[in-house]
């Protein structure tokens, strides 16, 4: 587009008008929406008050986008025919094949060769354009980088230029052209070639002077204000904030630019460049101001969480918050239905995310279900060749592979049951082996007993046992005289003892191998004998009689040898 607008304002130029005013062209960016800044690039737009001093129709634009920078160059070319001198002055980014190189927007993204559109102004057709006033044409050029490469085909900066016969080309850095085109440029008949070389910028092909070299005329001439310089109106003004208003309330990116493009030097430019700037930098701002339109609670939240979760696209925790995991998840289920990944969700794709969820959950349970009735089959047919049989191995079995079967409380009292019935049945067995050994009141009988119930109910009774009968007889010892009997056998009718405590005295001495016969509670011959026994053995009156000293000694004694072994 512009360079079918620069071509054909080349058409209608002719000689130069008399007494015509010249013309300027100021283009400067520093704020590139995604390609970065360039310090100091936009500052070339401060030298419009002094080239209008010297009778130039200035067009200055900073930090222009690609319709701004389209109106601008066509103001320009509007005052082309009627100019004697032409200058031309762009800041910022260029890119170059090596013979073209552009001058790229604000608004510009990376560079691809076939991909430049509006947003790069083509440098030929301007030098073709300035080749109509040899001598009389100044082409400066401030790239903010040179020579790195972008791709195989473009890298940044300035190319070769086929600068035409009487055009001077000067190149310098953003920040020497600012100053160049600020401070020197606007001087009444200044040396060129001297200021030019002060600043640090260089001659590039064309016209290059020798010694020195007056481009400018060398006096200032009296201009009118013009529309840009005047004061604004309270209309202008209410216009203004009025479209401001609109952007801020539509708050993208089209409407701030809209604004820029009417006010490139209004009163919310700058916050405009940031806001932009801002917007740029996040890929997905407008469908998070969506999602963030939607107002949704924590609950909602979360069940979307639960949704994404359930269909395979893990949110990394259903907290109600949405952390990158849950972004993440969202891109992926975007990505699985074709809807562009932006990690946000709005109405439409939540709508379809419910729905998607439903099919789900009615697939998942009825699984379920599915399983859950071949499970009851299995536990069922299981049961038929297990637990049903009755018996106590069928039971464990059953149990083992079903512990909260469906028939398990049945396997579970029916395996007691069996289990006490073997316990009583063992129970009675052991008694009756204990009674045989009684009955037969052998060692070997007891030891039979031993054999089978090692650790069995009757087990200690059997080894005491087995202990008395296999102890050698102990001669009886020696009575006291008969008066020590007497005195003897008062003293124990004194302990008043009765069935309970005599009892306790045989079980005592039965357990010391003292063998006082039948426990029964009643002192007889055999347990006079054992009394005996105990006194001879521990070196105590022999009476068969008991007493006190002997009572206490005797539930206090600790097992040791009967008397004689």
């Amino acid at each position: 587009m512009r360079t079918r607008i620069l071509l054909a304002c080349v058409a209608m130029l002719g000689a130069n008008a008399a007494a015509a005013d010249d013309a300027a062209l100021l283009l400067g960016v520093e704020r590139y929406e995604t390609l970065g800044r360039v310090a100091r690039g936009a500052d070339v737009a401060a030298g419009e008050n002094g080239l209008a001093a010297l009778g130039f129709r200035v067009t200055a634009l900073p930090n222009g986008r690609a319709a701004p920078t389209q109106q601008a160059l066509a103001d320009w070319l509007a005052n082309v025919p009627d100019a004697q001198r032409l200058v031309v002055v762009l800041s910022g980014r260029f890119v170059t094949t090596g013979p073209q190189s552009w001058f790229l927007t604000a608004e510009a993204a990376t560079p691809t060769l076939f991909a430049l559109g509006d947003a790069a102004l083509p440098i030929d057709s301007l030098l073709r354009v300035l080749s109509t006033r040899q001598g009389g044409a100044l082409l400066v050029l401030a790239p903010e980088t040179q020579g790195a490469s972008i791709d195989d085909w473009l890298r940044e900066g300035i190319g070769t230029l086929n600068v035409p016969q009487g055009v001077s080309v000067l190149l310098g850095e953003p920040r020497n052209v600012a100053g160049f085109v600020a401070d020197d440029l606007g001087q009444p008949g200044g040396d060129l070639l001297a200021l030019a070389r002060a600043r640090g910028l260089t001659w590039q092909g064309g016209y290059v002077p020798q010694g020195s070299y007056t481009f400018m005329p060398t006096e200032v001439v009296e201009t009118a204000a013009t529309p840009d310089d005047a004061p604004k109106s309270a209309e202008d003004a209410a216009a203004e904030d009025a479209l401001w208003q609109g952007a801020l309330a539509l708050d993208t990116l089209d409407a701030y630019r809209n604004y820029l493009a009417r006010y490139p030097t209004g009163r919310y430019t700058d916050t405009a460049e940031e806001t932009i700037a801002a917007i740029v930098a996040e890929p997905n701002r407008a469908a998070r101001l969506i999602e963030e339109g939607l107002a949704m609670t924590g609950p909602q939240r979360r069940t979307i969480q639960q949704s994404l979760q359930l269909l395979g696209y893990d949110p990394r925790g259903v907290d109600g918050i949405f952390g990158g995991g849950t972004r993440t998840a969202i891109g992926a289920w975007q990505i699985a239905n074709g809807i562009p990944q932006t990690g946000y969700i709005d109405a439409a794709q939540l709508t379809r995310l419910e729905a998607q969820t439903a099919r789900k959950q009615a697939e998942v349970e009825a699984e379920a279900a599915r399983q859950a009735q071949a499970a009851a089959v299995a536990d069922q047919d299981f049961w038929r060749e297990t637990g049903a049989k009755g018996d106590a191995p069928g039971l464990r079995a059953y149990l083992d592979r079903y512990p909260s079967g469906a028939y398990a409380s049945v396997a579970t009292t029916r395996l007691a049951e069996i289990d006490a019935e073997a316990t009583r049945a063992a129970e009675a067995r052991e008694a009756t082996a204990w009674a045989g050994a009684e009955a037969a009141g052998t060692a070997a009988a007891f030891q039979d007993y031993l054999q089978v119930y090692p650790e069995g109910r009757f087990a200690a009774d059997a080894r005491s046992r087995i202990a008395a009968l296999n102890a050698p007889e102990t001669p009886p010892a020696p009575e006291a005289p008969a008066a020590e009997n007497s005195e003897a056998a008062a003293a124990e009718a004194a302990l008043n003892l009765n069935g309970l405590t005599t009892r306790v005295v045989e079980d005592r001495l039965a357990e010391l191998q003292f063998d006082p016969g039948t426990v029964d509670g009643v002192i007889d011959d055999a347990t006079r004998a054992a009394i005996r026994r105990y006194q001879a053995a521990r070196d105590l009156p022999v009476t068969g009689y008991l007493n006190q000293q002997v009572l206490v000694r005797l539930l206090a004694d600790t097992l040791m040898p009967a008397a004689g072994q």
